[in-house]
């Protein structure tokens, strides 16, 4: 019987409303849609400090960092929908990456929570760029980070106008990047599962 993956879906903003959250509200509908049981968190649930390696050594891993850590562990892949900052990563969520990239063992045993994780990236703006800056910068870091950072993406362009009242993607075209870039994520994470049980 084929594994039922587990997929963490969550924005890169926290704000009201945000194309980001949109994105991922699609993301999360379409994965179901296609047999993953999906977890959606919101970053804000994880606040944490400035990443500082003097306040590590001092205090280590911040516990919001170790339980968001945790949660990524429990499942066999990640979506993200990021969306862009100056052309690049927003700070909460390239905060929330750089803590956890931190994460090297919990009790007696080695934790690596990102290491070898499936992950598939989606990006949103308001101008014609869709994100796409940001999206590649994001997945840099991520393979930086050993993670393992599906081909396809799906960037929104001129999100203000880009979802429809039901909260779906109005192109067509959109949303069959949507459909595949979920496809993707649900067969790299079948395949690639290290999903560490709570």
């Amino acid at each position: 019987m084929a594994l039922i993956p587990r997929i963490l879906v969550f924005a890169g903003s926290v704000r009201t409303g945000a194309f980001s959250g949109r994105t991922a509200d699609v993301a999360q509908k379409e994965l179901a849609m296609q047999g993953a049981e999906v977890t959606r968190i919101s970053l804000g649930d994880y606040p944490l400090p400035i990443m500082d390696e003097d306040l590590e050594k001092e205090k280590g891993i911040p516990e919001n960092a170790t339980k968001l850590g945790r949660q990524i562990a429990a499942h066999d892949g990640l979506l993200i929908a990021t969306p862009e900052y100056n052309g690049s990563i927003p700070p909460l969520l390239k905060n929330s990456i750089d803590w956890v990239s931190r994460i090297r063992r919990e009790g007696s045993r080695s934790f690596r929570p990102l290491y070898g994780k499936p992950i598939a990236l989606c990006s949103s703006s308001e101008g014609k760029f869709a994100g796409i800056r940001c999206i590649n910068h994001l997945r840099a870091v991520l393979v930086r980070c050993q993670m393992e950072v599906i081909t396809p993406e799906c960037s929104v362009s001129g999100a203000g106008e880009a979802f429809a009242e039901d909260g779906q993607f109005r192109d067509a075209r959109l949303h069959q990047s949507m459909e595949r870039l979920c496809r993707t994520l649900i067969e790299t994470s079948r395949m690639l599962s290290t999903r560490i049980e709570a």
